[in-house]
């Protein structure tokens, strides 16, 4: 059997366990043992648990955590008075290539959302929350500056907030909704924050 063909059998069977028992409860011994192969056979493939897990999710962890932070620098270079005409245009782009890779990559990155705690990947939301609190800053000083102010936010219920607008946007994910009802509900999701932020902001 070839090097590849014995990969990709520890990666179904890999997918199986993490998604079964997630990443803390999943044993390696059964994953081995799936395979029909001895754990010193597996090591000549990875090192540990959490490098197969790594090899599962590690791509598309970053490319979804690079591709919001490219999306939130990209609007930060605009010129400041263009940024309130077309705030929810980058963002949602962004959103949209987001759902549409994850559904491209729908088994692993269901793993990397739902069973990835224990592992470095576990903070994904998290990382994007701060992310998106540190952008909203940068846009109220802009609306300062251009003469626009928006009221001081209460720190606790932007983070609520941020972090419910995420868990909201990975449940389209996590569920499996057809692609279709999935962007639907994508873009009602949108106009529902955009309108609660431009109400928050005093916009």
């Amino acid at each position: 059997m070839s090097p590849e063909s014995t990969l990709e059998r520890i990666h179904q069977a890999a997918r199986k366990e993490f998604r079964a028992r997630g990443f803390r409860a999943a044993s390696l011994r059964s994953i081995v043992k799936s395979v029909g192969m001895t754990t010193g056979a597996f090591y000549g493939y990875y090192r540990s648990k959490e490098d197969l897990f790594a090899a599962l999710v590690g791509a598309h962890y970053d490319y979804l955590i690079g591709r919001f932070r490219q999306a939130q620098e990209e609007f930060a270079r605009l010129p400041r008075e263009r940024q309130p005409e077309v705030l929810g245009d980058i963002s949602g782009l962004c959103m949209f290539d987001m759902l549409h890779y994850a559904y491209d990559h729908l088994e692993d990155c269901q793993l990397l959302l739902c069973s990835a705690e224990g592992t470095r990947f576990a903070g994904l939301i998290d990382e994007m929350v701060e992310i998106e609190v540190n952008a909203t800053h940068a846009y109220q000083a802009v609306l300062n500056e251009l003469g626009r102010p928006s009221p001081e936010i209460d720190l606790r219920l932007e983070h609520i907030l941020i972090t419910g607008m995420f868990h909201t946007f990975f449940e389209l994910i996590i569920h499996e909704m057809p692609l279709p009802e999935a962007e639907r509900y994508l873009r009602e999701m949108r106009a529902f924050y955009t309108a609660g932020w431009m109400k928050i902001m005093g916009q």
